[in-house]
């Protein structure tokens, strides 16, 4: 069966640190540019992190650059979510995505375009 697995997520305090890992299952992550989105209630997905197939060149939403690092181990399968310095308005459920057939920016400025593959989603909560 093809999917990613996601782990990691949970409660933490602001100013904290998480790392989601998103790992596949039953395919190769090698050709698949990934991205990690978020959905907190009542708003829209939002894309916030994604990486290239190909060379490693990443994409960060505004709100998270300098707090958030994507990166991929090939060898592992997975990529992860580096998450450091996190705000309560980082709260949400993050899921990641793969594609084969849309570029790591494009993945990212559209988050409701169709992807190929996803993630069960993780909720994050961060509340003192």
């Amino acid at each position: 069966q093809v999917q990613l697995v996601q782990s990691g997520g949970g409660l933490v305090q602001p100013g904290g640190s998480l790392r989601l890992s998103c790992a596949a299952s039953g395919f190769t992550l090698d050709y698949y540019a990934i991205g990690w989105f978020r959905q907190a209630p009542g708003k829209e997905r939002e894309g916030v992190s994604c990486i290239s197939s190909s060379d490693g060149s990443t994409y960060y939403t505004d709100s998270v650059k300098g707090r958030f690092t994507i990166s991929r181990d090939n060898a592992k399968n997975t990529v992860y979510l580096q998450m450091n310095s996190l705000k309560p308005e980082d709260t949400a459920v993050y899921y990641c995505a793969g594609s084969t057939t849309t570029t790591f920016q494009a993945m990212c400025s559209m988050p409701y375009r169709y992807l190929e593959v996803w993630g069960q989603g993780t909720l994050v909560t961060v509340s003192s």
